[in-house]
């Protein structure tokens, strides 16, 4: 008989973005396995994933047809060994920093006999840390890109902006996108890279602790971001006359002031952002929106030392926090809210629905509301693990970001799928709505 060994599929370049079909060949009939992916980031640390199976009548596994009977996930989860995985350092986030290169995906296929098992019913679902000692009978690495092939990626300094444009194939001109992350700061490109690989012309945008910007965000100036804007709209490859905003948290409360006072802004995703200025104060021109207020007794300490913040932020429809709510009736922007039903950070559905009272009551287009039950704050693009607790730079301690492990990956898959459609529909005019299939 051959020996076992590891199918994915597609074979050729793979983008994280993307799904892949793993199968197993070369075992015996009706055979018990565990399948173990594991990687390791830039910064060493160990990702790990295991579930166990069951080969059919002729010795073959197929992922996409076969349930996972335990381990970190059970059920039928083609992709399950990449969202599924837990990092062995505690509250450690899986974030791609060097886009250039790819992640390199251990897959191998454990023996789970045990000695002289007898063949005998299903095994239940179990959970455990992963199966330890049994024989590798095969081994694949998988790599998995963030730039499809013909992706450029172009590093932008211009006047004050700090940023990376990342190009399609071909010569355009491209739909152009601008893409902010939160309260992390810095310059995250892998979001950016992927949606290049899409058609869009997409500028990861440092705002604050990157290069030469502002240390901390106490005092942001929409100044900077119009000279974002207008570097895109002038680039020979971006197609105008508008151009479209993505942001998660922070970067969703941003772009929803951009759009609020800025022209130019054709469509806006927001993805768990705030309708109210938070975090520090937002000037532009002779206007200034200051920072919500919010109450550090509100926030609630869990024995285990997590925080959650979800109630410290003060009401921006009351009081003098009223002037912290962003201007949004003043905007001409299309906009789609992906929403975490779950969201710990803070209260992202609420403030979505508020913007779209506010929209409403002026006449303005009704914003599109998406909103994923069991989903926690950081929607990312799908197949990342889910990054439930890790340390806030705001509150300098561990808070939760909440979501459940499945339901947060089959939001990330339809919250990347959504805004794709979103996008194409509102920056090119294009009818054919359906993305690549996911």
């Amino acid at each position: 008989m051959a020996a076992p060994r590891v199918i994915v599929e597609p074979a050729g370049r793979v983008c994280w973005d993307e799904p892949v079909r793993i199968a197993v060949r070369g075992l015996a009939p009706e055979q018990p396995v565990a399948l173990r992916a594991s990687l390791r980031d830039e910064k060493g640390a160990l990702f790990r994933a295991h579930a166990r199976y069951r080969a059919d009548a002729r010795g073959q596994l197929d992922l996409q047809r076969a349930p996972a009977l335990g381990g970190s996930f059970a059920g039928l989860e083609p992709m399950g060994l990449l969202w599924a995985m837990q990092p062995d350092r505690p509250f450690w986030r899986l974030v791609k920093r060097d886009v250039q290169t790819p992640l390199q995906v251990e897959l191998e296929v454990l023996d789970d006999r045990e000695p002289h098992e007898p063949a005998g019913p299903e095994p239940e679902p179990q959970e455990s840390a992963g199966p330890e000692g049994g024989r590798v009978l095969a081994r694949a690495v998988h790599e998995r890109h963030f730039m499809a092939a013909g992706v450029r990626r172009v590093p932008v300094r211009e006047g004050r902006v700090r940023a990376t444009l990342f190009l399609p194939p071909g010569p355009g001109p491209f739909p152009g996108i601008i893409d902010l992350f939160g309260v992390g700061g810095g310059l995250l490109e892998y979001r950016a890279s992927l949606l290049a690989g899409k058609g869009f012309a997409v500028m990861a945008l440092a705002y604050y602790n990157y290069d030469d910007l502002p240390k901390d965000m106490k005092l942001l100036h929409l100044e900077y971001f119009v000279e974002a804007m207008n570097y895109l709209l002038r680039h020979p490859q971006v197609k105008g006359p508008g151009i479209g905003l993505l942001g998660t948290s922070k970067g969703g409360q941003i772009c929803l002031s951009m759009a609020a006072f800025l022209k130019g802004i054709t469509a806006a995703v927001i993805i768990n952002g705030s309708v109210a200025n938070a975090g520090g104060t937002l000037c532009y021109k002779d206007e200034t929106l200051p920072p919500l207020g919010f109450n550090r007794n509100r926030l609630k300490i869990a024995e285990d030392g997590i925080a959650n913040t979800l109630d410290t932020l003060n009401s921006p429809l009351e009081g003098p926090d009223q002037k912290s709510f962003i201007p949004v009736e003043r905007s001409d922007t299309t906009f789609l809210f992906l929403v975490g039903q779950d969201d710990q950070s803070w209260k992202s559905e609420f403030y979505a629905n508020e913007a779209s009272k506010r929209l409403e009551a002026h006449g303005k287009e009704k914003p599109q509301i998406i909103s994923y039950p069991d989903t926690g704050h950081n929607i990312e693009p799908p197949y990342f693990p889910l990054s439930k607790v890790a340390m806030h730079q705001l509150w300098k301690c561990l808070v939760t970001f909440g979501g459940e492990t499945r339901a947060h990956a089959i939001a990330q898959v339809d919250a990347w799928k959504q805004l794709q459609i979103f996008f194409r529909k509102h920056l090119c005019g294009t009818k054919d709505l359906s993305p690549a299939k996911l």
